[in-house]
């Protein structure tokens, strides 16, 4: 029997409107992911796995157990980045027949299980000289390590049945919930400096049903807000501390964690439905979406703490916009679509994807970025591995379980949320319906659901926010589509029907809040799902010299076969500078030199020739 692969499974989580369909049954064939998911296969996963190895984060799980001599090599937390690399290749392990990828798994499983003490406790940083420190100072991420293990065990679990990594898993959660919680009962009253528990926690108890994990997960989200976390290096609300989480209603602090905690407390509320985490959780994704996101999705201004900004403190050249946290906003949106089905969360969701995320991984497959500013001089580029490669395999992982963010079910309807080239099956979620889907998306506007399995059920196949215009046609009839909604499609499905989205895709210009103070006199350009970018390597004069024609007509063509499948933007612009480049000069009354400005997808940026780059482009 095929195993059924849930990455966040809410088949039984009483307060969700939908569950998932497993990633078994998405099938990806298109000309944009499927190439991406190949190479995280084949070059991604083992690169990562080399340098994992030569930075000896496996040796450490080796000299905790005492089977190699050495100490400890490299930061605190470098036990999370073999956990997230194991969970991707867990993943994977689903979608892809990768033998030699499942052999390095399970031996570094077995490096990993020999370090774990006999009370459960797992950690390869607190072993030796450091084995009294443990539980003392809770910016050392110890839950946050346990937490990725947790996912890691899990999605083994899910893919392959194997039970050693879940039940070493099982023992740590055993030994934190022992340790941590109220103070009533005898426990410590206190939580990491660094949420991703609290998420895990909760997908530790939907595969095991065992009560105290989640127990445990309100727990971790209920006791932030004591102030104990605080240090001379950053306050308590870098750690979301300051206050308690139900009245949290700004994203605060450090970007990922911020994140990370909104998630968890997302799935908390799926499982209890508690109306005040609602209401926090809603307050924050306003917060967010409406004053303190970039424009590509990203999110965290500061470099100082990898820090959310204030209102509209969104700088393009400084942007911090960790890779990590593009994906933990992936992560949030999702579990907030499944609680309620609404379209606006698959459209930050999806959008983000593309913008957000993307831009951290090269063309290649192996190299990467942290940050992902907005403009830059062209002296930012990829790098191989980071020292702290948080990022690395967390883009590896989320490419491995991208097919679980495809589509989703309910009771009598299978609902379509993002559009690529394959086939949707949902027979393993409780709903037998099956389609199979044609697109060029996102390059082309027209997407084909064909049904392959027919019978009395509804499609939901959602219109994007920004596709005005938009038509459905069903049995030979065409009908105009709300953007930001889930048309509903419910008939008698016959084997061959067939529907059909037009979303129409010409360039659109955007404009920023004016409190962005930046962004001002300049607008983003973006088609279909796809944000654009100005870069030197296709300019014939300097970047920061170009204004663009808001009353353009706009050109497409096919850009170069290096970058793979994309579509290119021509516009009228100008070129202007000062006489002599002089630092200052009397205004000038005319526009500028005439130039054609070329616009790149901003995710393949930093993949050709160093050089300035720009988002955010002056209007002429």
């Amino acid at each position: 029997m095929t195993r059924q692969s849930f990455v966040v499974d809410t088949s039984a989580s009483p307060h969700a409107l939908l569950r998932p369909l497993p990633l078994q049954g998405v099938t990806i064939r298109d000309r944009f992911w499927a190439p991406r998911i190949a190479t995280n296969t084949q070059v991604t996963l083992p690169s990562q796995y080399a340098h994992c190895e030569e930075t000896e984060r496996i040796a450490n799980f080796r000299r905790a157990a005492g089977t190699e001599a050495g100490d400890f090599v490299g930061l605190f937390f470098n036990d999370s980045d073999v956990y997230k690399w194991l969970e991707a290749v867990g993943w994977n392990d689903a979608i892809s027949d990768s033998p030699g990828l499942s052999i390095i798994r399970d031996k570094v499983v077995a490096d990993i299980v020999a370090a774990q003490r006999t009370d459960g406790y797992l950690n390869s940083y607190f072993t030796k000289e450091r084995s009294d420190d443990r539980w003392t100072n809770f910016d050392l991420h110890e839950m946050y390590c346990a937490g990725h293990f947790f996912q890691a065990a899990i999605a083994i679990y899910r893919t392959s049945g194997a039970r050693t990594a879940l039940d070493a898993a099982c023992k740590m959660a055993d030994h934190i919930d022992a340790t941590f919680g109220p103070a009533s009962d005898g426990k410590r009253p206190i939580t990491d400096g660094h949420p991703e528990v609290e998420l895990a926690l909760v997908e530790l108890y939907r595969v095991t049903k065992e009560q105290r994990y989640l127990t445990l997960a309100d727990f971790m989200v209920s006791v932030r807000g004591a102030n104990q976390l605080g240090n001379q290096k950053f306050d308590n609300l870098y750690y979301q501390d300051h206050k308690p989480y139900r009245d949290l209603h700004d994203v605060v602090g450090h970007a990922v964690r911020m994140l990370y905690l909104a998630a968890g407390a997302t799935d908390l509320w799926l499982e209890t439905g508690e109306p005040a985490l609602k209401a926090a959780i809603d307050a924050q994704w306003q917060n967010l979406t409406q004053k303190r996101m970039y424009v590509s999705g990203g999110v965290g201004s500061r470099w100082h703490g990898e820090a959310i900004g204030d209102d509209y403190e969104l700088p393009n050249p400084t942007a911090y916009t960790e890779t990590c946290a593009a994906i933990a906003s992936v992560m949030w949106n999702w579990r907030l679509l499944q609680g309620t089905g609404d379209a606006k969360y698959a459209d930050l969701m999806e959008w983000t994807l593309y913008n957000g995320v993307m831009p951290g991984l090269s063309v290649s497959g192996n190299e990467y970025f942290y940050q992902n500013p907005l403009e830059n001089d062209g002296t930012h580029r990829r790098s191989a591995w980071f020292g702290c490669a948080c990022c690395p395999p967390n883009v590896a992982r989320l490419l491995a379980q991208l097919g679980s963010y495809v589509a989703s079910v309910d009771s009598q309807s299978l609902w379509i949320h993002t559009y690529m080239q394959g086939d949707i099956d949902a027979a393993g979620s409780g709903l037998d319906a099956a389609v199979s889907v044609t697109t060029e998306y996102p390059w082309d506007n027209t997407v084909r659901i064909t049904v392959t399995r027919g019978g009395q059920w509804t499609l939901r196949a959602r219109v994007p926010s920004w596709a005005s215009g938009a038509t459905v046609t069903v049995g030979g009839v065409r009908q105009n589509a709300e953007p930001n909604t889930y048309v509903a499609l419910r008939r008698a499905w016959q084997v061959g029907d067939e529907v059909v989205l037009v979303f129409p895709m010409q360039p659109r210009l955007i404009m920023a809040h004016p409190s962005v103070i930046n962004n001002n006199g300049r607008v983003a350009v973006a088609r279909g799902p796809l944000l654009y970018c100005i870069e030197q390597v296709d300019q014939s004069m300097p970047v920061a010299s170009l204004r663009i024609d808001p009353r353009t007509q706009w050109a497409e063509a096919t850009g170069p076969v290096a970058l793979g499948a994309h579509t290119l933007l021509h516009a009228k612009g100008y070129s202007t500078s000062t006489p002599e480049d002089a630092l200052y000069a009397p205004w000038r009354h005319d526009a500028g030199q005439p130039v054609r400005l070329t616009l790149v997808p901003y995710h393949l940026w930093a993949n050709r020739a160093a050089g300035a780059m720009t988002v955010w482009i002056p209007l002429a």
